[in-house]
């Protein structure tokens, strides 16, 4: 294990943080830092048709060692860290046979990952975790995925006494700000169908996910001297108070679980003159998706009505965009690859955890791009802040399910 310990950690220690502001693609030029250590480990173990493009998606080939027609089947992970929470200067701790009693991630700072309030600790005790020191997130999202697929393909390389197909393997940017698929090349990359590896615990195995939008409203005022503001002034940053508070309040993402979707506002800024909100709209079923965004829509339009005659036009511009789809709807015609997952995690003793993701992948995207593509577990847990953790164990039982998926689906039908 120290072999997947010693990866992983040299890839979270590099900072990929992607920026939603910027319109280049990798949107950060520091993920080009990783990327370049990426093509050259995939050589150094003896991967073929290693190829990085101008916009940093990474391609590499294992040669099928079988004569029989076997599909040519995919893993994907993206090497990018959300802006949500710092990526920078990341310090893991390893924590050694954890004996399911509070961590103390930062004595200073006083941060505790206790299985109190994160329960799925307990299911880890006896293990080995590597944790943030509580200042930074860890980038398991999705460097563990990115561990995991080197390693099962440097294993496969050195044991090819295990027969498979003709592997592809794609590393991509910006996923974390619904980017990484958008340049990917579907038709270079080859393959029947792919994986990605960018689920949570151990055993989660999902082909659903949430229809997603964003949208991003300006509110504009009218900024009047206080002491002769009857009447005549507009706070545009009390419009926007006005308009998050017709948002349905039971329908956030801390109210909502499984099949739920939400409203979520992810920003506002302002002052009285103007002030820009923005929030991501999420549901599973298509239908009460495009509800939601004309509902967002709907706010707006009265707002407009209510303030058209004192303003003199609109007051609030409304932009929404859509970001991915349900996954769902591509492959379920072609279930077969969710139950090669499913086969190989109940072979190797794990529990299939099959449900529906409460967020989104690659994968998403790509299932609408012609290539099926369902999301299997990495190992982490708690992405996206200072809690974040991965038990070693986990991205050992990932690896040993890619590798056994390329087993099944090498084998003679």
């Amino acid at each position: 294990m120290q072999h997947i310990i010693d990866r992983f950690i040299s890839y979270v220690t590099v900072d990929t943080e992607s920026d939603p502001n910027s319109d280049t693609t990798p949107s950060t030029a520091k993920q080009w830092d990783l990327a370049n250590q990426l093509v050259e480990e995939l050589k150094a173990i003896g991967m073929e048709e290693v190829t990085i493009d101008a916009n940093a998606y990474i391609m590499a080939t294992l040669p099928s060692n079988v004569e029989h027609e076997v599909p040519t089947i995919g893993f994907i992970s993206h090497f990018d860290t959300t802006p949500d929470f710092t990526g920078a200067n990341i310090k893991p701790q390893i924590v050694e046979n954890y004996d399911g009693k509070d961590i103390i991630l930062n004595k200073e700072q006083n941060i505790v990952l206790s299985p109190g309030y994160f329960k799925d600790l307990l299911q880890y005790k006896g293990q080995t975790l590597i944790t943030t020191d509580g200042t930074t997130l860890l980038g398991a999202d999705d460097k563990a995925g990115i561990t995991e697929i080197v390693t099962a393909m440097e294993y496969l390389i050195n044991n090819p006494e295990i027969k498979h197909g003709k592997i592809r393997v794609g590393f991509t940017p910006d996923e974390e700000i619904g980017r990484g698929a958008h340049k990917f090349d579907v038709e270079k990359f080859g393959a029947d169908w792919a994986y990605t590896m960018d689920g949570s615990q151990i055993g989660e195995l999902e082909y659903e996910n949430f229809n997603a939008a964003g949208a991003k409203l300006t509110f504009s005022g009218k900024s009047v001297h206080p002491g002769y503001a009857k009447g005549k002034m507009i706070n545009s940053m009390l419009l926007a108070n006005k308009f998050i508070s017709k948002l349905p309040k039971h329908e956030t993402p801390q109210e909502t679980k499984g099949y739920e979707g939400f409203f979520h506002v992810t920003g506002i800024n302002g002052s009285i003159e103007e002030t820009k909100v923005e929030l991501i709209i999420r549901d599973h079923d298509r239908k009460k998706f495009e509800k939601r965004k004309k509902a967002v829509e709907k706010i707006a339009d009265k707002i407009n009505k209510k303030f058209a005659k004192q303003f003199g036009g609109p007051i609030v511009s409304c932009e929404i965009k859509d970001s991915y789809y349900n996954m769902r709807e591509k492959v379920e015609p072609v279930i077969h690859i969710v139950e090669v997952a499913e086969k190989a995690m109940k072979e190797l003793g794990i529990k299939p955890i099959i449900k529906p993701i409460r967020g989104g992948t690659d994968g998403c995207q790509l299932s609408y791009m012609g290539l099926p593509c369902p999301n299997i577990f990495a190992g982490g847990h708690n992405f996206h802040g200072k809690y974040e953790y991965v038990p070693v164990e986990s991205m050992q039982k990932a690896v040993d399910v890619i590798v056994k998926i390329a087993e099944l689906t090498a084998e003679k039908k």
